[in-house]
């Protein structure tokens, strides 16, 4: 399955459009996390812990985006769009959505 954010593929031609698809997750980060990416906000640097969460739910995302397009008969997502939200009570909730339009791509 090819992914790409352009909406069109270089080389390729677009034979059929099979539709809108997309993945979703939400995903929290727990309270232990939270404290030391406090810390980390207070002494500077990167935090690793909020990486990897942010990291797991994008590609989670992205892997069900795609196996709706497998199951729709495409070969590939084109115009791929992430987009990142905080939800739920003092935002300790991470939904990250994967949007694209899945696609026939000719040989």
């Amino acid at each position: 399955m090819l992914l790409t954010t352009t909406n069109t593929v270089e080389g390729k031609r677009i034979v059929e459009y099979k539709g809108l698809v997309s993945g979703e997750t939400i995903i929290g980060a727990n309270f232990i996390k939270d404290f030391f990416a406090g810390i980390r906000d207070i002494v500077g640097g990167r935090s690793g812990s909020y990486e990897r969460v942010l990291n797991e739910a994008k590609n989670t995302s992205i892997s069900e985006m795609a196996e709706r397009a497998k199951n729709m008969g495409a070969n590939a997502i084109i115009g791929i769009d992430l987009d990142y939200e905080t939800l739920g009570q003092g935002n300790g909730m991470l939904m990250v959505t994967a949007s694209g339009t899945a696609v026939i791509l000719a040989d």
